[in-house]
């Protein structure tokens, strides 16, 4: 049976929103596509009406949440406090405690680094954020905001993925903080 095609893309982008929160939380290798297509409301049959392969699925989930990341940056003013308002929203607390609905870069780059398939998706995502931060931002006129901008993403994931990676709340805690307050001096 066909399904209308709005239906069919609801659905797609239905499994997309629940595999991208599922491997931000758990990773690409702990989450099945039984589980994503049960998260989905969907049978476990129907993922291969919308994707060839989980390494597919993964590309375009990347693809997916692009849009959202480059909105994030963009909600915030294009000023030196906008930017301190980025950096402390990214190393928050909240965002190092909810992997599922916080930056994909630092849940699934480790991890993408290893996949072939997802790897292009990666790099244009990376490349757009490095853009944004560069464009968006009012870097000082003595610096290349292009390598500010690689920089200051390189902090921000870097932080978190080690904020994440220790069992010390103190210890995860400091080192948010100081990163925030490092690339908040540096504008």
């Amino acid at each position: 049976m066909r399904y209308p095609a709005s239906e069919t893309a609801e659905k797609h982008e239905r499994i997309l929103d629940q595999a991208s929160r599922l491997f931000r939380e758990r990773g690409l290798s702990d989450v099945s596509v039984n589980e994503l297509m049960k998260a989905a409301q969907l049978t476990h049959g129907a993922f291969y009406n919308h994707f060839e392969s989980k390494q597919h699925l993964v590309t375009e989930c990347v693809e997916h949440v692009q849009a959202s990341a480059l909105g994030r940056i963009t909600s915030v003013d294009p000023s030196k406090e906008g930017w301190a308002a980025f950096s402390s929203m990214y190393l928050s607390a909240g965002a190092r405690d909810n992997p599922g609905g916080a930056c994909l870069i630092s849940s699934l780059a480790p991890e993408i680094a290893r996949d072939d398939t997802a790897r292009p998706a990666m790099t244009r995502y990376v490349r757009s954020v490095i853009d944004k931060i560069a464009t968006h931002f009012p870097w000082p006129r003595s610096s290349d905001p292009r390598r500010k901008a690689i920089r200051m993403t390189a902090s921000l994931v870097g932080a978190m993925v080690l904020a994440r990676a220790v069992d010390d709340e103190i210890l995860s805690r400091e080192i948010l903080e100081e990163v925030i307050a490092q690339v908040s001096s540096d504008i």
